[in-house]
């Protein structure tokens, strides 16, 4: 199975706001909004509350768009407007790199002794097809394209999986994690997440995984683990980061680039 890693594909923040323009008008709604309502909009059950998401998400809602998907709606806006508001961070993990990650949690950066993301809020790339999540039996399992976080002032940070987007077919899939205190993240570098009887954590059943090397996410502390040791990879190892534009000479042949400049973090050798 190939997995694509080499430029920044389009993002999902791409698929829910064709024009940018929109996210950054509705960031600035929602800042005044909860300013005058005395709302912290840094919260997901908070900012949904607010009239100008409930007004964005009514653009949003199809004739036969069941309830979940109005929420599953509301986690995407959230995580859009503090992507838009820190300046659509992308970083595209290098398969090298991830196998390295999944494989154990990397050098502890020596300055902050703390664990911190490069920014509030941002998108973590993964290579194409290469986590899938694998939520039961009965149900197919979905490539994971990527990773959202947030960061809230008062230290607790949420993310949110996207998954199943192809070019052969429109839309997406995303799976909100719950809450956690960003100071327990050096914990999260090598806690076991997953029952014992479920295996290692990031290990995969699809058909096929063993040939290709795939993991699979079943739980939510292993996208937690993951963005830990993310975040202090680049942080002991800051020459891992390579900045790139974004890129436009891609053939017909290619998956649709994204318009954002990204980072593209690589062994640092």
């Amino acid at each position: 199975m190939a997995l694509h890693d080499t430029y920044a594909r389009r993002t999902p923040f791409e698929l829910a706001f064709p024009e940018p323009e929109r996210a950054e008008r509705l960031a600035a709604e929602v800042a005044e909004e909860a300013q005058a309502r005395g709302v912290d909009a840094h919260h997901p059950q908070m900012f949904a509350t607010l009239g100008s998401v409930g007004a964005f998400l009514a653009e949003l809602r199809g004739p036969d768009s069941p309830p979940e998907a109005m929420q599953q709606y509301a986690a995407l806006a959230f995580h859009g407007v503090h992507f838009a508001r820190a300046g659509f961070p992308v970083y595209l993990l290098g398969t090298g790199v991830t196998r390295r990650l999944v494989a154990g949690a990397p050098g502890q950066p020596r300055e902050p002794s703390s664990i911190e993301p490069p920014s509030a809020a941002g998108y973590l790339q993964l290579p194409q097809h290469l986590f899938w999540v694998e939520a039961g039996e009965e149900e197919v399992p979905e490539s994971v394209d990527g990773m959202f976080w947030t960061l809230t002032p008062d230290g607790m940070i949420y993310a949110l999986i996207v998954t199943g987007v192809r070019p052969d077919r429109p839309g997406l899939g995303v799976i909100p994690i719950p809450e956690a205190p960003l100071a327990d993240a050096e914990a999260w570098l090598t806690a076991a997440v997953r029952a014992t009887e479920e295996g290692e954590d990031f290990a995969s059943t699809i058909p096929g995984a063993s040939l290709d090397e795939l993991y699979g996410i079943r739980t939510a502390g292993e996208p937690l683990k993951l963005l830990a040791r993310f975040f202090s990879y680049i942080a002991a190892a800051p020459q891992s980061l390579k900045a790139h534009d974004s890129r436009s000479d891609i053939g017909p042949e290619g998956l649709a680039p994204s318009v954002f400049p990204f980072k593209r973090v690589t062994l640092d050798g």
